[in-house]
Protein backbone atom coordinates (compact mmCIF):
# COMPACT_ATOMS: atom_id res chain seq x y z
CA UNK A 1 0.00 0.00 0.00
CA UNK A 2 1.04 3.62 -0.90
CA UNK A 3 1.75 5.62 1.84
CA UNK A 4 -1.07 7.63 3.54
CA UNK A 5 -1.59 11.14 4.43
CA UNK A 6 -3.25 11.20 7.94
CA UNK A 7 -4.25 13.56 9.92
CA UNK A 8 -4.20 14.01 13.45
CA UNK A 9 -7.01 16.43 14.45
CA UNK A 10 -5.53 17.63 18.34
CA UNK A 11 -4.96 20.94 19.95
CA UNK A 12 -2.23 19.16 21.76
CA UNK A 13 0.54 18.43 19.39
CA UNK A 14 3.57 17.91 22.41
CA UNK A 15 0.81 15.57 24.65
CA UNK A 16 1.73 11.91 24.71
CA UNK A 17 -1.09 10.74 22.86
CA UNK A 18 -0.93 12.72 19.87
CA UNK A 19 3.29 12.07 20.00
CA UNK A 20 2.23 8.05 19.74
CA UNK A 21 0.22 8.71 17.22
CA UNK A 22 2.31 9.96 15.07
CA UNK A 23 4.73 7.57 15.84
CA UNK A 24 2.32 4.74 15.07
CA UNK A 25 1.65 6.65 11.42
CA UNK A 26 5.18 6.93 11.11
CA UNK A 27 6.70 3.71 11.80
CA UNK A 28 4.00 2.24 9.38
CA UNK A 29 5.37 4.50 6.56
CA UNK A 30 2.67 7.09 6.84
CA UNK A 31 2.74 10.61 6.98
CA UNK A 32 0.92 11.89 9.76
CA UNK A 33 0.64 15.93 10.17
CA UNK A 34 -1.38 17.21 13.84
CA UNK A 35 -3.71 19.83 13.08
CA UNK A 36 -5.18 22.52 15.23
CA UNK A 37 -9.12 22.13 15.16
CA UNK A 38 -9.26 25.82 15.75
CA UNK A 39 -7.49 26.72 12.57
CA UNK A 40 -9.82 25.02 10.31
CA UNK A 41 -12.83 27.08 8.10
CA UNK A 42 -15.61 25.24 7.08
CA UNK A 43 -17.47 26.29 3.89
CA UNK A 44 -20.59 24.69 2.79
CA UNK A 45 -21.21 24.95 -0.80
CA UNK A 46 -23.41 22.71 -2.94
CA UNK A 47 -21.95 19.74 -3.94
CA UNK A 48 -18.39 21.48 -2.66
CA UNK A 49 -17.89 21.07 0.59
CA UNK A 50 -14.62 22.36 1.72
CA UNK A 51 -11.76 23.32 4.44
CA UNK A 52 -9.02 25.76 4.79
CA UNK A 53 -6.39 25.29 7.24
CA UNK A 54 -4.73 28.82 8.26
CA UNK A 55 -6.74 30.50 5.70
CA UNK A 56 -5.47 28.00 3.26
CA UNK A 57 -7.28 25.55 1.04
CA UNK A 58 -6.66 22.19 2.66
CA UNK A 59 -4.70 19.71 0.70
CA UNK A 60 -5.99 16.22 0.57
CA UNK A 61 -5.97 13.67 3.44
CA UNK A 62 -6.48 9.68 3.07
CA UNK A 63 -7.78 9.27 6.68
CA UNK A 64 -8.67 11.64 9.90
CA UNK A 65 -7.85 10.32 13.57
CA UNK A 66 -10.05 12.65 15.85
CA UNK A 67 -8.49 14.08 19.06
CA UNK A 68 -10.98 16.55 20.03
CA UNK A 69 -11.03 18.06 23.59
CA UNK A 70 -14.20 18.72 25.63
CA UNK A 71 -13.98 22.06 25.55
CA UNK A 72 -14.59 22.49 21.51
CA UNK A 73 -16.28 19.28 21.22
CA UNK A 74 -19.15 21.28 18.80
CA UNK A 75 -16.27 23.03 17.12
CA UNK A 76 -14.27 19.97 16.71
CA UNK A 77 -17.03 17.54 15.72
CA UNK A 78 -18.18 19.98 12.71
CA UNK A 79 -15.04 19.82 11.38
CA UNK A 80 -14.66 15.79 11.50
CA UNK A 81 -18.17 15.73 10.00
CA UNK A 82 -16.81 18.14 7.02
CA UNK A 83 -13.93 16.03 6.21
CA UNK A 84 -16.62 12.88 6.20
CA UNK A 85 -18.98 15.33 4.02
CA UNK A 86 -15.95 15.96 1.83
CA UNK A 87 -15.58 11.72 1.45
CA UNK A 88 -12.20 11.24 4.37
CA UNK A 89 -12.64 8.32 6.87
CA UNK A 90 -12.37 9.19 10.22
CA UNK A 91 -11.75 7.03 13.00
CA UNK A 92 -14.77 7.80 15.03
CA UNK A 93 -17.79 9.26 13.20
CA UNK A 94 -18.29 13.05 14.20
CA UNK A 95 -22.05 12.42 15.39
CA UNK A 96 -20.79 9.30 17.87
CA UNK A 97 -18.46 11.88 19.43
CA UNK A 98 -21.57 14.39 19.88
CA UNK A 99 -23.40 11.63 21.22
CA UNK A 100 -20.58 10.06 23.44
CA UNK A 101 -19.79 13.62 25.30
CA UNK A 102 -22.84 13.77 26.48
CA UNK A 103 -23.10 11.52 29.25
CA UNK A 104 -27.07 11.60 29.81
CA UNK A 105 -27.62 10.92 25.79
CA UNK A 106 -25.63 8.25 25.97
CA UNK A 107 -26.70 6.95 28.81
CA UNK A 108 -30.29 7.20 27.20
CA UNK A 109 -28.47 5.70 24.20
CA UNK A 110 -27.69 2.46 25.98
CA UNK A 111 -30.85 1.75 28.22
CA UNK A 112 -32.26 0.44 25.17
CA UNK A 113 -30.09 -2.31 25.33
CA UNK A 114 -29.37 -5.19 27.46
CA UNK A 115 -26.04 -4.30 29.07
CA UNK A 116 -25.21 -3.18 32.35
CA UNK A 117 -25.45 0.58 33.13
CA UNK A 118 -26.02 2.48 36.85
CA UNK A 119 -29.31 3.69 37.52
CA UNK A 120 -29.52 7.60 36.87
CA UNK A 121 -31.95 10.67 37.10
CA UNK A 122 -31.99 13.96 35.32
CA UNK A 123 -34.54 16.25 36.87
CA UNK A 124 -34.81 19.89 37.32
CA UNK A 125 -37.66 20.34 39.07
CA UNK A 126 -36.83 20.55 43.23
CA UNK A 127 -39.86 18.65 43.80
CA UNK A 128 -38.49 15.95 41.73
CA UNK A 129 -34.43 15.71 43.75
CA UNK A 130 -35.65 13.57 46.54
CA UNK A 131 -37.72 10.90 44.30
CA UNK A 132 -34.77 10.60 42.19
CA UNK A 133 -32.38 9.95 44.51
CA UNK A 134 -34.82 7.20 46.23
CA UNK A 135 -35.75 5.91 42.74
CA UNK A 136 -31.82 5.49 41.91
CA UNK A 137 -31.47 3.59 44.98
CA UNK A 138 -31.18 6.55 47.65
CA UNK A 139 -27.89 7.60 49.52
CA UNK A 140 -24.98 7.85 49.20
CA UNK A 141 -25.16 8.83 45.50
CA UNK A 142 -23.36 9.85 42.89
CA UNK A 143 -23.90 13.94 41.63
CA UNK A 144 -21.95 13.82 38.56
CA UNK A 145 -21.76 17.10 36.27
CA UNK A 146 -22.77 16.40 32.35
CA UNK A 147 -19.89 18.48 31.18
CA UNK A 148 -16.98 17.57 33.85
CA UNK A 149 -14.35 15.25 32.51
CA UNK A 150 -11.55 13.18 34.11
CA UNK A 151 -13.30 12.80 37.17
CA UNK A 152 -13.97 16.47 37.64
CA UNK A 153 -17.21 17.60 38.65
CA UNK A 154 -18.11 14.55 40.15
CA UNK A 155 -18.89 14.05 43.95
CA UNK A 156 -20.08 11.12 46.15
CA UNK A 157 -22.81 12.55 48.82
CA UNK A 158 -23.30 10.30 51.36
CA UNK A 159 -26.82 11.74 53.03
CA UNK A 160 -29.80 12.48 51.00
CA UNK A 161 -29.51 16.00 52.75
CA UNK A 162 -26.45 15.82 51.49
CA UNK A 163 -27.01 15.29 47.77
CA UNK A 164 -30.32 17.48 47.84
CA UNK A 165 -27.78 20.41 48.80
CA UNK A 166 -25.10 19.67 46.18
CA UNK A 167 -27.59 19.30 43.41
CA UNK A 168 -29.78 22.80 44.23
CA UNK A 169 -26.60 24.53 44.11
CA UNK A 170 -25.21 23.28 41.08
CA UNK A 171 -28.72 23.78 39.34
CA UNK A 172 -28.65 27.15 41.04
CA UNK A 173 -25.98 27.72 38.81
CA UNK A 174 -27.30 26.59 35.68
CA UNK A 175 -25.05 23.69 35.30
CA UNK A 176 -26.88 20.43 34.12
CA UNK A 177 -26.79 17.60 36.93
CA UNK A 178 -27.08 13.51 36.51
CA UNK A 179 -27.60 11.80 40.00
CA UNK A 180 -26.70 8.07 39.82
CA UNK A 181 -26.60 5.31 41.90
CA UNK A 182 -23.45 4.35 43.85
CA UNK A 183 -22.28 1.14 43.23
CA UNK A 184 -20.57 0.71 46.36
CA UNK A 185 -18.62 -2.98 45.99
CA UNK A 186 -16.76 -0.85 43.44
CA UNK A 187 -15.96 1.79 45.10
CA UNK A 188 -12.66 3.65 44.27
CA UNK A 189 -12.13 1.37 41.21
CA UNK A 190 -12.86 0.45 38.12
CA UNK A 191 -11.91 -0.72 34.95
CA UNK A 192 -11.18 0.97 31.45
CA UNK A 193 -11.31 -0.71 28.65
CA UNK A 194 -9.74 0.12 25.50
CA UNK A 195 -11.86 -0.67 22.11
CA UNK A 196 -10.57 -0.81 18.49
CA UNK A 197 -12.83 -1.96 16.13
CA UNK A 198 -14.78 -5.04 16.86
CA UNK A 199 -12.08 -5.94 20.06
CA UNK A 200 -10.80 -4.72 23.39
CA UNK A 201 -6.84 -4.20 22.59
CA UNK A 202 -5.80 -3.32 26.45
CA UNK A 203 -7.53 -2.76 29.62
CA UNK A 204 -6.53 -2.18 32.84
CA UNK A 205 -8.34 -1.37 36.39
CA UNK A 206 -7.91 2.00 38.27
CA UNK A 207 -7.52 2.18 42.02
CA UNK A 208 -8.20 5.27 44.15
CA UNK A 209 -6.24 6.48 46.30
CA UNK A 210 -6.63 6.81 49.99
CA UNK A 211 -10.28 8.30 51.06
CA UNK A 212 -10.44 9.59 47.16
CA UNK A 213 -13.21 7.67 45.57
CA UNK A 214 -12.45 8.49 42.16
CA UNK A 215 -9.80 6.45 40.30
CA UNK A 216 -9.28 8.61 37.43
CA UNK A 217 -5.23 8.69 36.30
CA UNK A 218 -5.53 12.71 36.23
CA UNK A 219 -6.52 12.55 40.39
CA UNK A 220 -3.25 10.15 41.15
CA UNK A 221 -5.12 6.72 40.93
CA UNK A 222 -2.98 3.26 40.62
CA UNK A 223 -3.12 1.04 37.45
CA UNK A 224 -2.47 -2.84 37.10
CA UNK A 225 -3.14 -5.03 34.13
CA UNK A 226 -6.63 -6.91 34.03
CA UNK A 227 -7.48 -9.59 32.04
CA UNK A 228 -11.04 -9.37 31.25
CA UNK A 229 -13.88 -12.01 31.13
CA UNK A 230 -16.01 -12.66 28.25
CA UNK A 231 -18.41 -10.93 29.18
CA UNK A 232 -16.84 -7.65 30.49
CA UNK A 233 -15.20 -7.38 26.68
CA UNK A 234 -18.26 -8.77 25.42
CA UNK A 235 -20.34 -5.30 27.08
CA UNK A 236 -17.18 -3.06 26.20
CA UNK A 237 -17.32 -4.06 22.46
CA UNK A 238 -21.00 -3.81 22.12
CA UNK A 239 -21.25 -0.49 24.36
CA UNK A 240 -18.65 1.36 21.89
CA UNK A 241 -20.36 -0.17 18.36
CA UNK A 242 -23.93 1.26 19.79
CA UNK A 243 -22.83 4.66 20.22
CA UNK A 244 -21.21 4.20 16.68
CA UNK A 245 -17.45 4.46 18.11
CA UNK A 246 -14.71 2.54 16.99
CA UNK A 247 -11.85 3.99 18.98
CA UNK A 248 -13.31 4.43 22.50
CA UNK A 249 -12.75 4.14 26.53
CA UNK A 250 -15.19 2.34 27.79
CA UNK A 251 -15.31 2.71 31.51
CA UNK A 252 -17.25 -0.17 33.58
CA UNK A 253 -17.40 -0.89 37.43
CA UNK A 254 -17.40 -4.26 38.95
CA UNK A 255 -21.10 -4.44 40.18
CA UNK A 256 -22.59 -7.57 42.41
CA UNK A 257 -24.71 -8.51 38.97
CA UNK A 258 -21.49 -7.81 36.53
CA UNK A 259 -20.10 -5.20 34.86
CA UNK A 260 -22.19 -1.59 34.91
CA UNK A 261 -21.26 0.79 31.96
CA UNK A 262 -19.75 4.29 33.99
CA UNK A 263 -19.00 6.44 30.65
CA UNK A 264 -17.38 6.01 26.84
CA UNK A 265 -15.17 8.39 26.05
CA UNK A 266 -14.38 8.89 22.45
CA UNK A 267 -11.11 10.42 22.60
CA UNK A 268 -9.27 7.98 25.50
CA UNK A 269 -5.79 9.02 26.55
CA UNK A 270 -3.03 6.67 25.94
CA UNK A 271 -0.35 7.10 28.41
CA UNK A 272 -1.81 5.17 31.48
CA UNK A 273 -2.98 2.31 29.56
CA UNK A 274 0.04 1.73 27.11
CA UNK A 275 2.45 2.53 30.12
CA UNK A 276 0.51 -0.42 32.55
CA UNK A 277 0.02 -3.16 29.94
CA UNK A 278 3.32 -2.29 27.54
CA UNK A 279 1.05 -3.02 24.26
CA UNK A 280 1.05 -0.59 21.29
CA UNK A 281 -2.31 0.71 21.55
CA UNK A 282 -1.53 3.70 18.82
CA UNK A 283 -0.20 1.06 16.60
CA UNK A 284 -3.42 -0.66 16.91
CA UNK A 285 -5.39 2.69 16.01
CA UNK A 286 -2.91 2.96 12.93
CA UNK A 287 -3.71 -0.54 11.85
CA UNK A 288 -7.56 -0.54 12.46
CA UNK A 289 -7.53 2.75 10.27
CA UNK A 290 -5.48 1.14 7.09
CA UNK A 291 -7.94 -1.67 7.17
CA UNK A 292 -10.99 0.08 7.29
CA UNK A 293 -10.50 3.70 5.95
CA UNK A 294 -11.65 1.93 1.96
CA UNK A 295 -15.18 1.53 3.51
CA UNK A 296 -17.77 4.73 3.35
CA UNK A 297 -19.59 5.73 6.25
CA UNK A 298 -23.50 4.42 4.82
CA UNK A 299 -26.36 5.53 6.85
CA UNK A 300 -27.38 1.98 5.49
CA UNK A 301 -31.09 2.60 6.89
CA UNK A 302 -31.47 5.47 5.39
CA UNK A 303 -30.27 4.20 1.71
CA UNK A 304 -32.10 1.38 1.98
CA UNK A 305 -35.30 3.33 2.71
CA UNK A 306 -34.81 5.67 -0.34
CA UNK A 307 -36.47 2.74 -2.31
CA UNK A 308 -40.30 3.70 -2.11
CA UNK A 309 -42.17 1.44 -0.34
CA UNK A 310 -39.13 -0.86 1.09
CA UNK A 311 -37.84 -0.67 4.46
CA UNK A 312 -35.26 -2.19 6.96
CA UNK A 313 -36.66 -3.86 9.75
CA UNK A 314 -35.38 -6.14 12.87
CA UNK A 315 -37.91 -8.33 14.64
CA UNK A 316 -37.88 -11.07 16.73
CA UNK A 317 -39.20 -14.87 16.18
CA UNK A 318 -41.57 -15.46 18.79
CA UNK A 319 -43.36 -18.96 19.68
CA UNK A 320 -46.27 -18.50 17.63
CA UNK A 321 -44.19 -17.85 14.47
CA UNK A 322 -44.30 -19.61 11.20
CA UNK A 323 -41.02 -18.77 10.68
CA UNK A 324 -39.57 -20.70 13.88
CA UNK A 325 -38.08 -24.29 12.86
CA UNK A 326 -37.68 -23.36 8.88
CA UNK A 327 -34.62 -22.91 7.25
CA UNK A 328 -34.48 -19.28 4.95
CA UNK A 329 -34.74 -20.92 1.72
CA UNK A 330 -38.49 -22.56 3.01
CA UNK A 331 -39.36 -19.46 4.71
CA UNK A 332 -41.33 -17.94 2.01
CA UNK A 333 -39.48 -14.63 2.94
CA UNK A 334 -37.44 -14.44 -0.84
CA UNK A 335 -40.98 -14.95 -2.37
CA UNK A 336 -42.44 -11.57 -0.84
CA UNK A 337 -39.76 -9.42 -1.68
CA UNK A 338 -37.81 -10.04 1.92
CA UNK A 339 -34.21 -10.24 2.43
CA UNK A 340 -32.41 -11.31 5.41
CA UNK A 341 -29.30 -9.81 6.64
CA UNK A 342 -28.19 -11.25 9.83
CA UNK A 343 -29.54 -13.44 12.43
CA UNK A 344 -28.86 -12.41 16.22
CA UNK A 345 -29.08 -15.85 18.06
CA UNK A 346 -28.22 -14.88 21.92
CA UNK A 347 -25.77 -12.61 21.53
CA UNK A 348 -23.91 -13.79 18.70
CA UNK A 349 -24.18 -13.02 15.00
CA UNK A 350 -24.20 -15.05 11.73
CA UNK A 351 -24.47 -12.44 9.18
CA UNK A 352 -25.45 -12.76 5.60
CA UNK A 353 -27.36 -15.78 6.24
CA UNK A 354 -27.98 -18.83 3.23
CA UNK A 355 -31.01 -20.20 2.29
CA UNK A 356 -30.17 -23.60 3.98
CA UNK A 357 -29.91 -21.61 7.63
CA UNK A 358 -32.49 -22.33 10.06
CA UNK A 359 -34.56 -19.83 12.19
CA UNK A 360 -35.15 -20.75 15.23
CA UNK A 361 -37.42 -19.31 18.00
CA UNK A 362 -36.38 -16.46 20.04
CA UNK A 363 -33.74 -15.50 16.58
CA UNK A 364 -33.54 -11.66 15.90
CA UNK A 365 -34.06 -11.05 12.31
CA UNK A 366 -32.38 -7.88 10.55
CA UNK A 367 -34.44 -7.65 7.29
CA UNK A 368 -34.97 -5.79 4.37
CA UNK A 369 -37.80 -5.94 2.21
CA UNK A 370 -41.26 -4.47 1.06
CA UNK A 371 -42.68 -2.54 4.42
CA UNK A 372 -46.09 -4.47 3.78
CA UNK A 373 -45.08 -7.47 4.13
CA UNK A 374 -42.47 -6.79 7.24
CA UNK A 375 -45.62 -4.70 8.48
CA UNK A 376 -46.91 -8.18 9.30
CA UNK A 377 -44.14 -9.83 11.50
CA UNK A 378 -43.44 -6.38 13.49
CA UNK A 379 -45.32 -6.92 17.15
CA UNK A 380 -47.25 -3.70 18.34
CA UNK A 381 -44.80 -1.28 20.56
CA UNK A 382 -45.55 -1.75 24.21
CA UNK A 383 -43.59 0.08 27.73
CA UNK A 384 -40.72 -2.31 28.41
CA UNK A 385 -41.57 -4.35 31.60
CA UNK A 386 -39.31 -4.07 34.81
CA UNK A 387 -35.90 -5.99 34.69
CA UNK A 388 -35.69 -8.98 36.92
CA UNK A 389 -32.71 -8.91 38.94
CA UNK A 390 -29.41 -10.79 37.87
CA UNK A 391 -27.61 -13.66 39.57
CA UNK A 392 -24.05 -12.51 40.78
CA UNK A 393 -21.50 -12.97 38.12
CA UNK A 394 -18.07 -13.55 38.59
CA UNK A 395 -15.64 -10.12 37.75
CA UNK A 396 -12.53 -10.25 35.88
CA UNK A 397 -9.13 -10.89 37.66
CA UNK A 398 -6.31 -9.25 37.97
Amino acid sequence: MDPLKIAIISRAPRCYSTKRLREACAQRGHKPMVLDPLKFGIYVESKNPTLTYRSKRLSHYDAVIPRIGTSITFYGAAVVRQFEQMGIWSANPSQSIIISRDKLRSLQVLSRYDLGIAASAFVRDRKDVLPAIDRVGGAPVIVKLLEGTQGVGVILADTIKMAEAIIETLQSKSLNVLIQKFVAESRGKDIRAFVVGDRVVAAMRRKAVGTEFRSNVHRGGETEVVKLTEEYERTAVRAAQILGLRVAGVDMLEGAEGPVIMEVNSSPGLEGIETVTGIDVAGAIVDYLVENLRFDDLDLRHRLSLARGFQVAEFTVGPESNLAGCNIGESGLRERDVIVMSINRAGQILAAPKGQDMIQQGDILLCYGRKNTLRDFLPIRKMPEKKKAKKKKTPPTA
